[in-house]
């Protein structure tokens, strides 16, 4: 079994450190190397469907709300939050609940 060790998150850049004072960090995690490789994962498909969605912006026909990139990125946000939520401290679960992001999210779908 996996030991967990201690990650600090930055949601908008997409970063994962093991140093606190790397970067600055929105939340802090506890994570085994599996769960780690699932959240870079996740914030490698929002940057190439943030590129897609770059792309697509030039196409101005298709509007937001028909295009699929946009759906991708939002999903795949809900994904990230959600594996925060579950693997982070007291401090990242009890904010990601008073800010309602997982919520939010769910009324983008």
């Amino acid at each position: 079994m996996d030991s967990k060790k201690t990650y600090y998150i930055n949601v908008a850049d997409g970063q994962i450190s093991q140093l606190q004072t790397a970067s600055s960090w929105n939340f802090k995690i506890e994570a085994t190397d599996d769960e780690i490789i699932k959240l870079r994962e996740l914030f490698d498909n929002v940057h190439a469907s943030d590129w897609k969605g770059f792309y697509r912006a030039h196409t101005p026909y298709i509007q937001y709300h028909y295009d699929r990139e946009n759906d991708a990125v939002d999903n795949t946000n809900k994904q990230i939050y959600q594996m925060i939520y579950e693997l982070g401290d007291d401090e990242a679960r009890e904010l990601i609940r008073t800010e309602g992001i997982l919520s939010k999210l769910e009324q983008q779908e």
